[in-house]
């Protein structure tokens, strides 16, 4: 049964999710532009080439040459490696301030994250549109909300954050960007022939089980490396997922969907995956850098034995 409400066609699909880029864009121009104004920040020349290298790449890479896109990514690049990238001006609120709003809006604070979420869902399960496309529709409806909530949310307030949270996030947020480019170029070049080769002199041939083990240890492995599941999917079923586990009858559906899990697995024990587990440190401003992966690796171990018993029992 198909429960696809909502069905545009393919050129429209592709216009919206256009436009969300152009929009992230924008705002990564806006604090490109910013920290270059910032005489407090002292990296303002680097930080700014940064920002507007990859707020271009953003907005406007469907229009441009892919050689001159690939030369906004190598220029973006080279700030962070000599560590010209900085945080300039933070105007955020104070604790009084924060303690203030939340005593006058109390738990519905929450209720703007959740429509994020919500709309991201919605989109993805009954409409053919772009989930990236809900979760911006999620945001807008969010910040509608917000501005209902107190009159001090103007949009140079939302503008302002967007630019404060990059900051703090700095060049890793360009990182699952990179590296889901670098699953594919993976795959272009080979890497998951040279692994199935590898792997040939360990698997015996027709042991599925050992095949399920090794490929799924593999995927939490590879993903601590690429930083991403999606990235590392293609290389470890290229590798090992089809020719010692799919090749041999094994459910394709169940076999592909937990082997993204045990991915996951991975994804909670490598700083690669910045995002996840290094943002976060940023954003609460945690002393131990490390302190997210800790306290997720022994539920990450938890979580990948189980899924590898799943995979051999359902298989």
């Amino acid at each position: 049964m198909d429960f696809k409400f909502i069905q545009i066609n393919e050129v429209l699909g592709a216009n919206l999710l256009e436009v969300v880029w152009i929009v992230i864009g924008l705002i990564t121009i806006f604090a490109g532009i910013k920290n270059l104004l910032d005489k407090e920040n002292p990296s303002r020349i680097g930080t700014a080439v940064f920002w507007c290298s990859f707020g271009v790449a953003c907005a406007f890479g469907t229009w441009l040459p892919s050689k001159v896109t690939g030369l906004l990514v190598i220029i973006m690049c080279i700030p962070p490696i000599f560590k010209r990238v900085k945080v300039g001006t933070v105007n955020a609120p104070t604790k009084e301030y924060s303690a203030g709003q939340f005593k006058k809006i109390g738990m519905k604070i929450f209720i703007p994250a959740l429509t994020v979420a919500v709309c991201s869902l919605l989109f993805a399960l009954f409409t053919n549109i772009n989930s990236m496309v809900g979760i911006m529709t999620g945001v807008i409806i969010s910040v509608i909300i917000l501005m209902v909530y107190s009159s001090d949310n103007k949009p140079k307030v939302f503008l302002t954050d967007s630019e404060r949270f990059l900051s703090m996030m700095g060049p890793l947020c360009m990182l699952p960007q990179l590296l889901g480019c670098l699953g594919g170029v993976f795959t272009a070049a080979g890497v998951g022939d040279v692994v199935a080769a590898l792997v040939e002199n360990v698997v015996p041939k027709g042991n599925v089980n050992v095949g399920i083990i090794i490929y799924a240890i593999g995927m939490a492995l590879f993903t601590m490396v690429m930083g991403n599941a999606f990235a590392a999917i293609t290389v470890m079923t290229v590798g090992i997922g089809a020719p010692f586990v799919l090749a041999y009858g094994a459910d394709p559906v169940t076999i592909g969907m937990l082997a993204l899990t045990c991915g996951y697995c991975g994804t909670l024990c490598t700083p690669m995956a910045a995002n996840f587990n290094i943002v976060p440190v940023a954003v609460l401003n945690m002393k131990d850098r490390w302190g997210v992966i800790k306290n997720q690796v022994i539920v990450a171990v938890i979580m990948l034995i189980v899924q590898i018993c799943y995979m051999i029992m359902f298989k």
